[in-house]
């Protein structure tokens, strides 16, 4: 079995300024952001606390596309985020055992990320996210 760790929770969130009343309302702060073309979507994420043992929150604010319409276009929760040392082999590891994946290939979704989901017929209706940490590529950056 792959070595994971929690990494964060998704939320789909239908607008920045949602975004922003429920962090103030929570007292979050903004780790890092920006955006993840294949998904047309902004992300935010939030700070882990001081002792790390708390998994930070993904939001999510797509643009267009499927992620729009999520839960008819009020957001919510959408997935969790295991951390893998190598995401293909993840994919390879889930596949082998019959699972299907969300995408062919893992695509590159930020400049240090790369992902893929387990598709949530196998996982209990559960959006099951694979995340590896990369070194920025040209690929993405292009």
């Amino acid at each position: 079995m792959i070595h994971k760790r929690l990494h964060h929770i998704g939320i789909i969130m239908p607008s920045l300024e949602d975004v922003e009343d429920f962090m103030e309302k929570f007292g979050l702060e903004v780790d890092h952001k920006g955006y993840v073309a294949p998904y047309h979507a902004h992300y935010i994420f939030t700070k882990m606390n001081e002792n790390e043992s708390e998994s930070p929150i993904e939001f999510l604010v797509p643009t267009e596309g499927v992620l729009a319409e999520y839960n008819k276009g009020k957001g919510g929760i959408h997935h969790i985020c295991y951390e893998v040392d190598d995401v293909k082999a993840a994919c390879d590891e889930f596949i082998s055992k019959g699972y299907e994946m969300l995408e062919r290939n893992c695509p590159q979704a930020s400049p240090t990320m790369k992902i893929n989901f387990v598709r949530p017929k196998h996982t209990h209706g559960i959006l099951v996210e694979f995340m590896e940490i990369t070194e920025p590529t040209e690929d993405y950056l292009k």
